[in-house]
């Protein structure tokens, strides 16, 4: 299935199947009616349409045709070389089986086109993405290989015995027009060669083997598992460089705004999809950021977060609407009163923060060790706090001030509010700093 068309391709070198069916054949399912829609978007569609439309000799047959094909009345399309297939039907139920002629390109039209698109490796992978870019047809061309229809190339045939296009043939190129747009190797079919064989070709002439020892068949054929590195290396002409990498935008796009009109289907939020919306562009934002930044590709890749990190984060990033905030604290299983304070544990510093907020952890010989040194040089004797020690804790004797050292051994502040410890600032590597922080010094 491509983009909504399901075919049954059978693109293997013109071998036959055991129920007869040519492998060079391909069938999309009957498509949708298309009311008030073109019916090509890319340039090689209208290309095609182009052919059609200057070659028809009655124009109220092609405004029939593209009626019957709008209203979804062109049943499967059948595309092999040299001949597209399909049943159409009549408002009355009555049906025509139409086909639509394009002469296949012959042996030394295809030498030329697969030499010429070996040289230019950055067709090939154009075509890999679905595209059809012009240099391709202006080169072909200029090797004498003709891929798009020109003016009388597409011969009608159609059991309702008209001898010009009839509405039936018109409606069949206006819905391949369809097919077109979303995959050019259906023209390629059409002129003779299916994707698999097509590629294959390609790739015999791009590996070509540089061990005389080797012979040429064995590389070719099935029997061997395997090619020598150079010859892989080789291959790899079929793609084309990596592109420059883009320029940061100075900011994260605009959402889209969804407060219209229309009601919103049952059980959609537009005020929450609006959020979300705003949230990924600023996550691809930062994160496009981070690619560029000089460096990047040596840090290390980051862990995912949790649905119960995520809620928070999207709480802490996005600043929703306070209804919002609520849905997001019971998804993330937290207590409603305990929500701020994960939110702006979030915002001092990120996941790690997060963490030091929820877990009360005892601390190893070695970690022990060095957050005992990092408070005893913290202050002079007759300064330090009183700290009363509990895990990765110490506490103030009046029990209003604490620090917390971190897995990133670092110290966090914490002041306690309304009954509960809630961060007051970001972490520190000196204790004293990170004091003063909870002090509101």
């Amino acid at each position: 299935m491509r983009d909504g068309y399901e075919t049954d391709d059978f693109a293997d070198k013109g071998e036959e199947r055991a129920d007869g069916v040519s492998a060079q054949e391909r069938t999309f399912a009957a498509l949708p009616p298309a009311p008030g829609r073109g019916f090509a978007a890319s340039w090689w569609g209208k290309a095609w349409l182009k052919a059609l439309e200057e070659t028809a000799l009655d124009l109220r047959q092609l405004k029939e045709g593209r009626r019957v094909a709008r209203e979804g009345r062109v049943g499967a399309v059948s595309v092999r070389p040299g001949r597209i297939t399909a049943v159409v039907s009549e408002r009355d139920g009555s049906t025509y089986r139409s086909d639509v002629l394009l002469q296949e390109l012959d042996e030394q039209e295809w030498d030329r086109f697969l030499g010429m698109a070996v040289e230019r490796a950055g067709h090939i992978a154009a075509l890999l993405d679905r595209e059809m870019p012009p240099h391709l047809v202006e080169d072909a061309a200029a090797a004498g290989v003709d891929l798009l229809p020109g003016i009388g190339d597409l011969e009608p045939e159609c059991s309702c015995e008209a001898w010009d296009h009839c509405p039936h043939t018109a409606a069949l190129c206006y819905q391949v027009a369809r097919l077109l747009d979303q995959d050019p190797f259906v023209l390629l079919l059409m002129r003779g060669r299916g994707e698999r064989r097509l590629l294959d070709e390609l790739q015999e002439r791009i590996v070509v083997p540089e061990d005389p020892a080797v012979p040429e068949e064995r590389v070719r054929g099935q029997e061997v598992a395997g090619v020598p590195a150079a010859q892989a290396f080789a291959a790899g002409g079929i793609l084309p460089a990596l592109p420059a990498p883009p320029e940061l935008p100075g900011a994260p796009g605009d959402a889209p705004s969804l407060d219209t009109e229309a009601e919103p289907e049952a059980g959609v939020d537009p005020t929450a999809l609006e959020t979300l919306a705003r949230d990924a562009a600023a996550r691809a934002h930062r994160m496009l950021a981070e690619a560029l930044a000089p460096g990047h590709e040596q840090r290390p890749v980051t862990e995912g977060l949790s649905v119960r990190q995520d809620a928070v984060r999207l709480a802490a990033d996005a600043r929703p609407e306070p209804w919002i905030v609520n849905r997001l604290a019971s998804g993330s299983g937290r207590p409603r009163a305990g929500f701020p304070a994960a939110v702006a544990a979030w915002r001092y510093g990120g996941a790690t923060a997060l963490s030091v907020l929820d877990e009360d952890r005892p601390l190893d010989g070695e970690d022990l060790a060095r957050a005992r040194t990092g408070l005893a040089e913290a202050w002079e004797e007759d300064e330090a706090p009183r700290l009363r020690a509990e895990n990765n804790r110490w506490t103030a004797a009046d029990g209003g001030l604490q620090l917390r050292y971190g897995p990133d051994g670092r110290w966090y502040p914490y002041r306690r509010e309304d009954g509960q410890w809630f961060p007051a600032g970001p972490a520190d590597d000196d204790p004293a700093a990170a004091w003063a922080e909870a002090e509101g010094i």
